[in-house]
């Protein structure tokens, strides 16, 4: 029986249904069940009870046995003095406060099935433990729960969103630069990818963004990806990277991540970093101030449209240096756009509202993921089986921030459709 059961049960009265009394047979009726306490202190404040018929205000402390009183030492702190009842699973001992004073008890009566219930979900070994329970619950209720979910990870996004944007003294074009940088990562080589932006202020590459050339020199060089020396190489265009690059290091006092942190393996070629690197080359030389461009873009359309580019041709017919292939024009794909907007774009427009407190961007950014396509990962699939729809990116968003935020952690105590299900629990629905 885990505590944090026996706090919840009592904070949303679901042992309402059965009659309480104190260890001692005194009859409790639960006026407030108080205030919960996050803090250090007692568990409750502020609850008031009636004993026996008599008034009781004050504050309420939970155990799983009533000997954990003594274990952690409320016996002698005098924050635990205004306790007016010790709530327990099981009364293996009386207690006392710091001044001598007895301390009534109740070992709660509740509907066993939550508790069967919940333990249950704990040992699961399912990626959504309540996924059997979950048909019980009504659409309108998980729809209400995805819209609040959705406006919790656009928030979260935007914590993020600042904390770094104070590292770049409020500099809004290049906190969306390094962020932009990380997604074009797309999960395998989002780590290198951001480090290698922060390794390459923005400004560096603001002096060459006339020349693609010089911004692929800039961006490959300081990936560590131009290591091979140019006398052991015949690939012409790998050759001149290098000799530019040696020039634009020494002219910014440049210093490179390691080569070794870029991922190639199980990847499909069009994902290789040096593709998204070209990728990422030719967008930051095509549009000046990006992020100025997407705030001031009216339709979906129009931002897809900032996104569309091509690289040099020199990537029409390879994958990576000094191996030609098959031709094959890189530029992003639909999905790749799409995923970029969903994860920056949204993110940094419901932050930038938030900073300027103008709702209109934020209700821009709900407004995209409510018009852009559904995502498609093991995530969403495995939400798909279970039974639960997805309609755009704003229900793929909201189900991930579940999964991510709530599921996976087992934090089923403060999720709403588990509390759904609860209640039908304790009103004898399966």
């Amino acid at each position: 029986m885990p505590e944090r059961l026996l706090h919840y049960i009592w904070q949303y009265k679901f042992f309402s249904r059965f009659e309480q009394y104190t260890t001692q047979g005194d009859k409790i009726e639960v006026i407030d069940v108080g205030k919960l306490n996050t803090d250090s202190g007692p568990d409750f404040f502020n609850a008031k009870l009636k004993i026996n018929g008599q008034l009781w205000a004050g504050n309420i402390e939970i155990h799983i046995n009533s000997s954990d009183w003594y274990k952690h030492h409320h016996d002698q702190d005098p924050n635990y003095d205004n306790i007016i009842m010790h709530i327990v699973a099981h009364a293996d001992t009386e207690i006392r406060s710091t001044k001598g004073r007895f301390i009534p008890q109740c070992e709660l009566k509740y509907p066993e099935g939550i508790q069967h219930k919940y333990i249950q979900w704990l040992i699961s070994g399912e990626k959504t433990a309540c996924q059997d329970d979950i048909a019980n619950v009504p659409t309108i209720y998980i729809n209400d729960w995805k819209s609040s979910l959705l406006a919790d990870r656009l928030q979260q996004k935007s914590n993020y969103i600042n904390d770094l944007l104070k590292h770049y003294n409020n500099d809004w074009e290049e906190t969306f630069y390094v962020t932009l940088a990380h997604y074009f990562g797309f999960h395998t080589n989002g780590a290198p990818f951001e480090l290698l932006a922060k390794q390459t202020p923005l400004a560096y590459i603001g002096k060459h963004r006339n020349d693609l050339f010089q911004i692929e020199a800039i961006l490959y060089g300081q990936a560590g990806l131009l290591t091979q020396q140019p006398s052991d190489s015949t690939d012409r265009y790998y050759n001149s990277l290098c000799k530019e690059y040696l020039f634009l290091k020494t002219k910014f006092s440049l210093t490179s991540i390691q080569g070794e942190l870029w991922k190639f393996l199980r990847m499909r070629p069009d994902n290789f970093p040096t593709v998204r690197i070209a990728e990422f080359a030719a967008l930051l030389h095509q549009t000046d101030h990006l992020f100025a461009s997407l705030t001031e873009a009216k339709t979906i359309n129009e931002l897809r449209n900032l996104f569309e580019i091509k690289t040099s041709e020199y990537w029409d017919t390879h994958y990576t240096f000094n191996k030609e292939s098959v031709y094959s024009p890189k530029r992003l794909g639909s999905n790749a756009i799409d995923t970029l907007i969903i994860n920056v774009v949204a993110p940094f427009l419901f932050a930038y509202g938030t900073n300027r407190n103008q709702s209109d961007y934020q209700d821009r950014a709900e407004q995209l993921l409510d018009e852009l396509p559904p995502e498609k990962n093991s995530i969403i699939t495995n939400w798909k089986q279970i039974g639960l729809s997805c309609q755009s990116a704003a229900d793929t968003q909201a189900l991930i921030h579940l999964h991510e935020q709530y599921c996976t952690n087992h934090k089923c105590l403060h999720c709403r459709i588990a509390h759904k299900i609860f209640s039908k629990t304790i009103n004898g629905v399966p």
